[in-house]
């Protein structure tokens, strides 16, 4: 049993923890990837896209290791090769962040197709329980660990043109709170982050379309787009053993959207 006097800010520090990061050399995931790195860990990416060794110098210019492995992780084994590679380098996997994923939006419902559903919930929702599953069999051996999954605002909200992406963002928090009820009796937390809009490649059609730009903003009490640099320290607190009695929490970033 701790004492409030033993708290102290080392608590926040990831030195010496090893990580991976999935779909994290780009938008959010580098963000995440850089936050990681900023707070000490070694960084593994795995991704489909290779981004030139963007990623890798924002890692490594904060002195700690990176890796980089190309890989689809919606293809048979490929989590547990990402997982292995990871614990192979640096003896450990300490935390994994499950930010793959993507979004078909086809604006009538009705050809909205079983190839584009799979093919979502393949990326969005599968890998992260295989990920997870793979991280959790070291994890449990080592007593610790730390699993963030990546949500959205359709974690809460219907999702209009693409209910393939509401509902794997949905089942995001839900796979969280289930690997909780069952990882945390060995010191290992599960959670979600939930990031509003954020200004990034992907949304700059949005943003410069006047009227939707105008719509959007009216809805966030902050009265501005979230910057990635907005989600770095939610990831860096619930990586570290700062929140080590938080588990199954839906961490939303989104200059307070959901409130109006």
């Amino acid at each position: 049993m701790h004492q409030i006097n033993d708290f102290h800010m080392g608590l926040f520090s990831l030195k010496g923890k090893n990580a991976v990061v999935t779909g994290g050399n780009s938008g959010l995931g580098q963000a995440f990837s850089t936050a990681l790195a900023k707070g000490g860990a070694n960084v593994l990416v795995v991704s489909i896209v290779d981004d030139g060794g963007e990623t890798q110098k924002l890692v490594e210019d904060c002195g700690v290791q990176y890796r980089f492995i190309k890989a689809d992780i919606t293809a048979d084994g490929e989590c547990k090769k990402v997982i292995d590679e990871c614990v192979n380098t640096w003896g450990s996997i300490d935390i994994l962040v499950n930010c793959a994923g993507m979004s078909i939006n086809i604006e009538d419902v009705t050809k909205f197709t079983r190839k584009e559903w799979d093919k979502m919930v393949s990326l969005n929702l599968t890998a992260a329980f295989e990920m997870t599953h793979e991280a959790c069999k070291y994890m449990i051996k080592q007593n610790s660990g730390k699993v963030i999954n990546i949500g959205s605002l359709y974690t809460f909200l219907g999702g209009q043109w693409s209910p393939a992406y509401a509902a794997t963002k949905h089942g995001i928090a839900g796979l969280a709170k289930a690997m909780c009820d069952e990882l945390a009796q060995w010191n290992i937390q599960v959670n979600t982050i939930a990031p509003g809009y954020f200004a990034t490649k992907l949304t700059e059609k949005t943003r410069s379309d006047e009227k939707r730009n105008k719509e959007i903003l009216a809805h966030i009490p902050a009265n501005r787009w979230g910057d990635l640099y907005d989600l770095m320290g939610a990831c860096v607190f619930l990586a570290s053993d700062a929140s080590n009695y938080v588990n199954s929490h839906v961490l939303t970033v989104d200059g307070g959207f959901l409130m109006r």
